[in-house]
């Protein structure tokens, strides 16, 4: 892609508009990740929210570098306009980086996130994540970790990633919540070989998403 190419469609733009943070696709498996987590559907302002807390990505040029960390204030100023402070903390705090730094819990939405990898079809996921470009980057940082060397099959690296967020996303589940079964092919799960915590995994596959 060209120098003018990238200025106009810089990789958070595109991850909106035809890769994994996708307008349409994405708000959708993570109200169906909010389902299975709390036995039911979010309310209007918590779909608003779903839709919302991602658009900061619009004007980045990374996902999971400087700008990219900054992504959920856009849709944290929307929420909050329209909403109230307590939406707005529920799409500010989906980002662990934020949390972090306020000293905060991760909202529910943060976990929602987190598993609404769960609902995505593997090919549908990397064929967006390719078009995007944020493929190249994930993979980059995942090889400069020591997690999974760039020469790994793309099903692979995915495999092993939806692993990791599935079990983060799991964290958030209420305890009255009954557990659902497993989706096709959700019984293998891939580790990397390097031990690691889940901390350190999600600050090299974006911890703050």
């Amino acid at each position: 892609m060209t120098h003018w190419m990238r200025c106009v469609f810089p990789v958070g733009r595109l991850s909106l508009l035809i890769g994994v943070h996708h307008v349409i696709c994405h708000p959708v498996t993570v109200m169906l990740a909010w389902r299975h987590l709390y036995g039911c559907w979010p309310s209007w302002r918590e779909v608003i929210c779903i839709v919302v807390h991602d658009w900061g990505y619009w004007s980045c040029t990374t996902i999971d570098g400087e700008d990219g960390k900054r992504h959920p204030e856009l849709g944290a100023q929307i929420a909050g306009r329209l909403l109230g402070p307590e939406y707005r903390d529920l799409c500010l705090y989906h980002s662990r980086h934020y949390a972090r730094a306020s000293d905060r819990q991760p909202s529910r939405l943060c976990y929602a996130d987190k598993l609404s990898i769960r609902y995505e079809p593997w090919w549908f996921y990397l064929a967006r994540a390719w078009a995007s470009g944020e493929l190249a980057e994930y993979r980059m940082r995942n090889a400069q970790g020591g997690y999974l060397c760039r020469s790994a099959h793309y099903r692979e690296w995915f495999t092993w990633v939806r692993g990791y967020l599935i079990d983060e996303g799991l964290k958030g589940r209420s305890p009255t919540t009954p557990k659902a079964g497993r989706l096709h092919g959700e019984s293998i799960t891939r580790k990397p070989s390097k031990p690691s915590t889940p901390s350190e995994v999600l600050s090299i596959i974006g911890d703050h998403r």
